[in-house]
């Protein structure tokens, strides 16, 4: 019974290899004769004089033993050497000096060294398996996949690919709005892949540039073909994004191609990032009309750069800076995020009027926090913030109502003096 146990268990061990996948036949036979020969230098204290064959496909094996022939009395080693009569018992002819060659049956070894083997062999596969995963998906950073959530932990989530290897999508990779339930589908892009330990560990992200890269690829066929490039891309996960194409070819219009007829194409995506809004611009080198397009919606009346320092001073009429800044400034700061320049909105000053007088020459009466709160709102010089009413400084620049009161009288005051 006990034999019959061990034979079956040989089997299995066979079965459990053929299983694999992402193993090539090579590397299968090697591993499994490296791990009987593991087994054999443990029992033997060598593995050297054995022969081993492989064949995984049948499922089977088979072990030769060379040993020496030596005078009866004189083995000082039995698994190197053979005496004469034990030789002839094999076949007559042998004589001292020769070697022979004869079928060792693992089995026989018993039980210990079947479970040796099959741990061998289990702590092995797993190394291999961890190469295959770690290989595949350190190939496949930036690219997307889908995968079933498996288990949702505060902190990350769990999802299984089609081949059975875990992907984690931490919640600082979730869109804010992501709701997933158990058994559902995810999309995300392989963000990294650490192998602390030989511990491959794949992260994907939801909230990375890259991953609203690839659903333009996906959705839009001229970037798949490379007609037209995504230049530049901004965004804060689940709110707003910007994006800069262009194309090389001047009869496509690389924006008309992304958002496509009704808006078909970008839905998909806005619907895929939680209705997150996106803005698609034309691309320019040109880095003055180039900051305007990234304000859009609003029209600009004026630039100042200053390109050392990476900043740009915008003029707009009042009732564009709001559109500049946009709902909680988001559109300024992925404006700022799209060109690399530190963005100021201003009032425009109409020149016809009489002179205005920048805030910063208030600096010995106002504090410069207060001023730059009012810059924040695109109040860079006394009249436009004397345009404002005093409820809308007050809510605007969050300012306290004795500090809004006292910046208008000092403010009126100059004007008075004139």
């Amino acid at each position: 019974m006990a034999k019959k146990e061990e034979a079956i268990s040989m089997v299995d061990t066979f079965s459990e290899f053929k299983e694999l996948k992402n193993i090539d036949r090579t590397t299968m036979i090697s591993v499994l004769e490296e791990s009987f020969r593991n087994v054999l230098a443990k029992m033997f204290g060598t593995d050297e004089n054995f022969d081993v064959i492989v064949n995984p496909d049948k499922g089977d094996f088979e072990i030769w033993r060379n040993r020496e022939v030596v005078e009866d009395g004189q083995v000082s080693d039995p698994n190197l050497q053979i005496s004469l009569s034990e030789a002839k018992k094999i076949d007559n002819d042998y004589e001292v000096g020769e070697e022979v060659t004869d079928e060792v049956i693992f089995e026989k070894f018993g039980r210990r060294a079947i479970l040796n083997l099959r741990q061998t062999l289990a702590s092995k596969i797993l190394e291999l398996q961890k190469d295959a995963i770690y290989n595949k998906y350190k190939d496949r950073i930036g690219q997307i996949v889908s995968a079933e959530v498996y288990q949702i932990w505060k902190k990350e989530m769990l999802l299984i690919d089609d081949e059975g290897n875990e992907l984690l999508l931490p919640k600082t990779e979730q869109i804010p709005s992501d709701f997933y339930r158990k058994g559902e589908t995810a999309r995300a892009v392989v963000a990294r892949v650490d192998n602390k330990n030989n511990n491959p560990k794949i992260i994907i992200s939801r909230t990375s540039e890259e991953f609203l890269k690839r659903l333009f690829e996906l959705e839009v066929p001229e970037i798949h073909d490379g007609l037209i490039t995504i230049r530049k891309v901004a965004r804060i996960p689940g709110e707003r994004a910007k994006i800069a194409v262009e194309s090389y070819d001047d009869r496509i219009d690389p924006v008309g191609a992304c958002v496509g007829v009704k808006g078909a194409r970008i839905h998909g995506i806005v619907r895929e990032l939680r209705n997150e809004n996106i803005d698609v611009i034309n691309y320019t080198a040109n880095t003055s009309l180039f900051i305007q397009r990234s304000l859009s919606p609003a029209k600009i009346s004026s630039i100042r750069l200053n390109e050392e320092e990476k900043k740009a001073e915008v003029f707009l009429k009042p009732e564009e800076v709001s559109l500049a800044i946009g709902k909680g400034g988001l559109n300024i700061k992925l404006a700022c995020m799209l060109t690399g320049y530190t963005i100021d909105v201003y009032r425009d000053i109409d020149e016809t009027e009489e002179e205005d007088i920048y805030l910063d020459e208030f600096k010995d009466e106002i504090d410069g926090w207060v001023i730059e709160a009012l810059k924040a709102i695109g109040c860079a010089t006394a009249k436009s913030v004397l345009a404002m009413s005093r409820e809308e400084l007050i809510e605007k620049a969050d300012l306290e109502e004795n500090t809004v009161d006292e910046i208008i009288n000092i403010l009126k005051a100059e004007f008075e003096e004139e």
